[in-house]
């Protein structure tokens, strides 16, 4: 029973690939839990069928067991043993997440969010691509000098803000990599305050420390990663953090792991891990992406038509018919 328990408990095959650091304190929690688990279920199960066997019915024999009133010893055992068992995995379990960092990325977790938490939700929206441009082109903005001269200086202050950082004799690898996260109904969107770049999948390099701060803007979502074995409530007015370390390449579904809707299920996107090298070109790609974006609003013709020249390819994915902003725009 014990050679059973302990082959099983390490070769179950139930768990998805661990891809971070901390899968594996998880994993051998989950291990230790399976492997007791197992003990306890060939025991139980082979008294029942031993019991089944050997007091079984007989041929010609009508009459009753010796009656049991009790017996205290056996009872304390069967109520010590379990005991025993939930306190050592209480405290394996205590370890595990002190390990992950849980009390120290959680310090203060439940805490109301502070004024800079308070407007992530804002200032995330103020820095997805399209959002400064879509308060630039009302028929005011178009048509000011001044607006068209604010996103201008927009365009300029891109070209001069700071690259990222190829030279991985400059990194700080030992620092971890900060990321905003922001939840709605139903997507989850991803800000690097760094270089100010904001995504709709995560990214992250291997073998670096991401620390997620995680708010919500409407109703309650939970950020779950199966293979780094994370699952962390993202709550309105309250920020929440959660640190891991990709440790293998890949592509790896995140999803919504708290009802938030009828389009609850739909609410997924991906974290991609990838070399450093492929995040730093990443990230370049993303600022270059940004400027160009910005460059498209600047050089906007007035005369253009606004529903079919700009504002058509980013309609079309949310359903949006040109008819009703030309009625809009006129």
């Amino acid at each position: 029973m014990t050679l059973a328990s302990l082959w099983y408990g390490q070769n179950h095959g139930l768990l998805p690939t661990a891809a971070s650091d901390e899968a594996g304190l998880v994993d051998g929690l989950f291990n230790a839990m399976m492997t007791v688990s197992t003990g306890i279920f060939i025991l139980v199960q082979g008294i029942l069928i031993y019991s089944a066997f050997r007091y079984r019915k007989r041929k010609d024999d009508d009459s009753d067991g010796p009656p049991v009133h009790g017996n205290i010893p056996l009872e304390i055992l069967w109520t010590a043993i379990p005991a025993v068992i939930v306190l050592g995995i209480s405290v394996y379990s205590f370890d595990v997440y002190n390990e992950m960092g849980g009390f120290e990325a959680h310090g203060g977790h439940g805490a109301p969010m502070n004024q800079e938490a308070m407007s992530t939700s804002a200032h995330m929206s103020h820095n997805m691509p399209g959002s400064a441009m879509a308060a630039t082109l009302s028929d005011t903005a178009i048509n000011s000098e001044a607006n068209v001269a604010e996103v201008a200086q927009m365009d300029m202050d891109m070209e001069t803000s700071p690259s990222v950082d190829t030279n991985s004799e400059n990194k700080d690898k030992s620092s971890a990599l900060q990321v905003n996260v922001t939840a709605m109904q139903y997507a989850f969107i991803f800000t690097y305050p760094e270089t100010g770049i904001t995504s709709g999948e995560l990214h992250a390099p291997i073998g670096r420390t991401v620390e997620l701060k995680m708010t919500g803007s409407d109703v309650i979502h939970a950020f779950w990663v199966p293979e780094f074995r994370l699952k962390q409530d993202v709550i309105p007015g309250r920020e929440t953090e959660y640190r891991f370390t990709p440790k293998k390449a890949g592509d790896y579904a995140v999803v919504c792991a708290e009802l938030c809707g009828p389009y609850h299920g739909a609410m997924r996107t991906t974290v991609v891990v990838e070399p450093e090298q492929d995040f730093d070109k990443w990230m370049q790609e993303q600022l270059v992406a940004s400027k160009e974006e910005l460059n498209k609003a600047v050089a906007l013709n007035p005369e253009q038509s606004f529903a079919d020249e700009f504002l058509a390819p980013y309609t079309k994915d949310m359903g949006i018919k040109p008819e009703i902003l030309n009625q809009i725009h006129h």
